[in-house]
């Protein structure tokens, strides 16, 4: 049965209108034929079954009975999760930053050569999709909780494609201003509709794997979209990729149900989403290493006379991807803080290897054990945020989490330049270790004892709005 209709839905969702009073006859009468139907199948006594399925149902009438807004799970069984829905929504982001990430290697050259624009003009054209990206995060996370996660998903996916025509407009340089304003807003709105949408086809128990999921689709585009815009071969063709990759995303979206009903809005209190200040610090402070392993581990290995600075970032890059994929739901089964800090551990060591290495192969040995520690900060704090924060504001504090790491990266990104050529490139991985200690210290009290979901929405639902709310 689906997970959205049938005996599975909660009373009142999914389930059409039989579903907003009790149905006990059927709940009484059902359990006979599933007997007389598996009896005459196979032949056999199914006393076991039998006892099973009884109770199976006697726990769905009872359900019914009471009217709580609640998932069944009785004796075991439990609604068939819609594993296929999040694929094609992890697809999707696949798509959507498969043209983000193929735009990337073909804009600076177009800037500077067929331009004629200076390196100032060029980092502003870099530097304004984060400022932009950071505001459209504080802006999605909003609309999204208000207007639903397909909205708020299908709007980011159509202005990454606006974008991709607006690099081909012949305004010169200002086309590649709006093109680049435009994507930051719609990566933004992309990013927080598909996090919260996963979340909700995954189920509350889950949603470390399925953030997992989604990063690796994340990952996956930026990871190959770069080669395929370099092997394009020109700035045209992969504006036009940008362009056209989101259009077959939208349409598979269509069959894709939302099953969240947008819960009363409450009243904001600060720009800053409530409950995302601490975990966007920790989270901020994690990625201060992206810039030092992004822009310059190539030019420390190939300065230390070692070769494969570029299969360092791929190896990376590529163990972010297959560990958040098959590693991601971790954080659902064990404690958060267990994971998290696994992972800080191995993030320290790689990093102080990476400062220091001796050879290549450390080198490679430390971008995979900096890559592996890297997949499991987002999916522990991120799942700890949604389970504390209040079911109108999940997507907001999703959003706020990620504006503080596009800062943090910006903000980095220049001071780890700074430090390169100041103290050279051994200090920019000290550094970026220096922000794993902070991140480590802010996450102890935070990760300690997590609030769990049922306590967050059982306060919601008894109408303890202010208590519902994680106090940051």
């Amino acid at each position: 049965m689906s997970a959205t209709g049938g005996f599975f839905a909660p009373a009142g969702a999914g389930g059409g209108a039989a579903h907003n009073k009790p149905n006990t006859a059927t709940a009484g009468t059902a359990a006979a034929k599933h007997k007389k139907r598996f009896r005459r199948r196979f032949g056999r006594d199914l006393g076991d079954f039998d006892r099973t399925l009884s109770a199976f149902y006697a726990g769905g009438k009872r359900h019914l009975e009471s009217g709580n807004n609640v998932t069944l799970k009785t004796m075991g069984f439990t609604p068939a999760r819609p594993s296929l829905h999040i694929f094609i929504v992890v697809a999707a982001t696949f798509l959507g930053f498969l043209g983000i990430g193929a735009i990337l290697p073909v804009l600076g050259p177009h800037v500077r050569r067929d331009l004629g624009e200076s390196d100032v003009v060029l980092g502003v054209a870099i530097g304004i999709f984060s400022v932009v990206a950071l505001t459209g995060r504080l802006l999605s996370g909003p609309v999204t909780d208000k207007h639903g996660r397909k909205y708020s998903y299908r709007t980011g996916l159509a202005l990454c494609s606006l974008a991709g025509f607006a690099y081909v407009l012949p305004f010169g340089i200002w086309a590649v201003f709006a093109g680049r304003i435009l994507q930051g807003i719609g990566e933004a709105f992309l990013f927080t509709g598909a996090a919260a949408w996963v979340i909700d086809l995954g189920g509350e128990d889950r949603q470390a794997r399925s953030l997992g999921w989604l990063s690796s689709g994340i990952w996956g585009g930026i990871s190959v979209g770069p080669v395929i815009g370099q092997a394009l071969g020109s700035y045209e063709a992969a504006a036009w990729m940008l362009a056209l990759t989101p259009l077959p995303a939208i349409i598979g979206l269509r069959y894709v149900p939302e099953n969240c009903t947008p819960a009363p809005t409450r009243e904001r209190k600060s720009w800053i989403p409530a409950g995302s200040l601490r975990p966007g610090l920790i989270l901020g402070f994690v990625n201060v290493h992206y810039p030092a392993i992004a822009g310059f581990l190539v030019l420390h290995v190939t300065h230390n006379g070692f070769a494969g600075g570029g299969t360092a970032i791929a190896l990376y890059a590529c163990t972010i991807l297959f560990s958040r994929f098959f590693l991601g739901g971790l954080p659902d089964r064990l404690h958060p803080a267990i994971t998290y800090y696994a992972g800080m551990a191995m993030m320290f060591a790689g990093l102080l290897l990476t400062a220091y290495a001796p050879n290549a192969t450390v080198a490679l040995f430390a971008a995979a054990l900096i890559g592996l520690g890297f997949s499991f900060p987002w999916p522990s704090i991120a799942a700890t945020v949604l389970r504390r924060a209040h079911p109108a504001e999940r997507a907001s504090a999703i959003g706020g989490v990620s504006a503080f790491v596009d800062g943090f990266v910006g903000i980095s990104s220049f001071l780890t330049g700074k430090i390169a050529h100041n103290y050279g490139y051994p200090s920019m991985y000290l550094f970026a270790s220096a922000g794993i200690l902070v991140s480590s210290a802010l996450a102890y009290g935070y990760l300690k004892d997590p609030q769990p979901a049922a306590a967050v929405d059982a306060a919601a639902t008894a109408g303890s709005g202010e208590d519902a709310r994680e106090a940051v």
